[in-house]
């Protein structure tokens, strides 16, 4: 077993025997995790399967053509180099043997035997919640995911998602907000981001001390079937799931129902029932989870000991009305006060609808500069075409 500080020393050195063995055999063709575990199991120690006979391997129940890539040492040479990729990019391995390994995780029908990690590899094991939803979200179900990714990071929940577009994206800058940590797991290697246009974000994880991890090997570029697969991971690290907006044939609703059958709490935000995106939240409140509106809907549901780890690690308490964030809110000078009134966090406003909103009250200048000053502080969003949006 290794500590954080095993694995940071290892990361300057040679890779331990008992890591090489799981990362060689998460990198043989057909191996499953499954069958890695199972293989595992088998063994007194891990390293001992790069000394196996051809038929000592074979019975660990491998087929036959990754028992040949294992016994001809081509297992051992793929970890190798997948572990000086992984030192060059200043990463970390993770394996089900290792102190670092998530718990939580360990639950599940079918853990990744292998996780790579860049930053803080101790939030694999933080309580946590996977906020998800649409890549295509309405004003209000990014304003809602930032809300309450914010609210519930300031409290001590981590907050995790899969950094894509759209809600995964608005949770994790919601955590970053709130000046806490945020985990993204992806669905690609750790090293080659996706979407290309959220390599500021990952800079900001990274530099906020937060984390990225994957269950693929460095250099893995985004297929369609390693997301689904990605899903189980959010769901398996988190004590429950949170849908803001997804539609009927949302990918969000591989990752609830691997909620689901884990054993884990599902949350959903209500939408419009107008909304196509207001589908899959709406259909999981009915089949019985739980209704969520600001972060006490999920602070109730909690397991008391969790809970009670939580609150106690506050670092300040708030004096704010029940349901109220955490963070005070700046005082506004009375023109931006103006111009923040007329705005809606459900629908957004064009520029020229806002200024004729303000004709009597406010001259032009006046109501640019307020959206400036708003957007500055985070009060307000900016949309494509000029159109602003009020900030949950």
């Amino acid at each position: 077993m290794m500590t954080t500080a095993s694995h940071t020393a290892a990361s300057a050195a040679a890779l331990d025997e008992e890591r090489l063995a799981w990362l060689a055999l998460a990198l043989t063709p057909g191996l499953g995790p499954r069958r890695i575990l199972e293989a595992m199991r088998q063994l007194s120690a891990p390293g001992r399967v790069f000394g196996m006979s051809l038929t000592e391997i074979e019975s660990l129940r491998f087929p036959a053509e990754s028992a040949q890539f294992v016994f001809e040492g081509k297992a051992r040479a793929a970890a190798e180099a997948e572990w000086k990729q992984v030192c060059a990019h200043g990463a970390q391995i993770v394996t089900f043997g290792c102190d670092d390994y998530p718990e939580r995780l360990k639950e599940i029908y079918d853990p990744p035997p292998v996780l790579w990690v860049r930053g803080d590899v101790a939030l694999l094991g933080r309580h946590s919640i996977a906020i998800v939803g649409t890549r295509h979200p309405s004003p209000y179900g990014t304003g809602i995911a930032e809300l309450l990714a914010r609210d519930l990071s300031a409290r001590g929940m981590l907050v995790v998602s899969g950094m894509a577009r759209g809600i995964d994206t608005s949770a994790h800058k919601g955590a970053l907000v709130a000046g806490r940590p945020t985990l993204a797991v992806w669905g690609t290697g750790v090293d080659v981001i996706y979407p290309k246009e959220n390599k500021k974000l990952a800079e900001d994880i990274l530099a906020l001390g937060g984390a990225i991890a994957s269950e693929l090997p460095m250099g893995t570029f985004p297929a369609p079937q390693n997301f689904p697969r990605r899903n189980r991971i959010l769901s398996g690290v988190s004590i429950g799931v949170l849908v803001v907006e997804a539609s009927e044939n949302s990918g969000t609703r591989v990752t609830a129902r691997c909620a689901t059958d884990q054993g884990r709490d599902v949350y959903a935000v209500p939408g419009n029932v107008t909304s196509k995106n207001s589908w899959t939240p709406n259909t999981l409140i009915k089949q019985g989870a739980q209704l969520t509106a600001t972060w006490e809907d999920v602070w109730e549901t909690l397991p008391s000991q969790v809970r009670l780890e939580l609150e106690t690690n506050w670092v300040r308490e708030s004096k704010a009305e029940a349901g109220a964030s955490l963070l005070p809110e700046p005082l506004l000078r009375p023109q931006d006060a103006m111009v923040l009134e007329v705005l809606r966090t459900d629908v957004a406003l064009q520029m020229d609808e806002i200024l004729d909103l303000l004709e009597a009250q406010l001259t032009s200048s006046e109501v640019f500069t307020a959206l400036f000053e708003l957007e500055m502080a985070g009060r307000i969003r900016s949309l494509p075409g000029k159109n602003y949006v009020r900030s949950m």
